[in-house]
């Protein structure tokens, strides 16, 4: 079969990682599959923030924590030692597709690389806060973003799930 379709077919959203980071030449190999993605109109306008410093981390976990109302202690990015955030140009149209398209590639890479993902929601959330705009014009991002999501990435703990069954009747010929 297709190393591509395989890939597809076997990549699961992890929720539980191993605290050591995995080795930045696969995390650049991750990131730049992203930047392959499909845009709108060819505009290449998402960005990705590869986030391995433990405290931004951590505090992008509380605050998104807090945002989803989850108990104190609840870690949303489960455990994963990075984090990808993908943000949108807000003056494309297209921010949203194009995100999720440039996170479906980094999955999907991650997965080949024997890593594990978790798309994890509220990405938007959590840049509209005042505290995280600053945070990206101290990075060097300029222009207004809005966040698509985070990408938990890191080495699984425990074994790669497996797929539940498709449902039926998702896909319709129009012969």
């Amino acid at each position: 079969m297709n190393a591509i379709i395989r890939a597809m077919e076997r990549r699961r959203s992890i929720r539980n990682f191993l605290p050591e980071l995995p080795d930045r030449e696969k995390l650049d190999l991750i990131a730049e599959s992203g930047l392959y993605a499909a845009s709108g109109m060819g505009q290449q306008a998402a960005i990705t923030l590869i986030v391995t410093d433990r405290k931004v981390r951590d505090r992008m976990a509380e605050s998104l924590r807090i945002i989803d109302g989850k108990g104190e202690g609840f870690d949303p990015f489960y455990g994963a030692p990075v984090i990808m955030v993908v943000l949108g140009n807000m003056n494309r149209k297209t921010r949203v597709y194009d995100g999720s398209l440039v996170l479906s590639n980094m999955m999907l890479a991650a997965h080949s690389l024997n890593l594990g993902s978790c798309w994890i929601h509220r990405a938007r959330n959590v840049f509209e806060l005042d505290e995280y705009k600053e945070f990206l014009k101290e990075q060097g991002v300029e222009g207004e973003y809005e966040g698509i999501a985070f990408l938990a990435l890191g080495r699984m703990a425990g074994e790669l799930p497996e797929a539940e069954p498709r449902k039926e009747n998702r896909i319709f010929w129009v012969e």
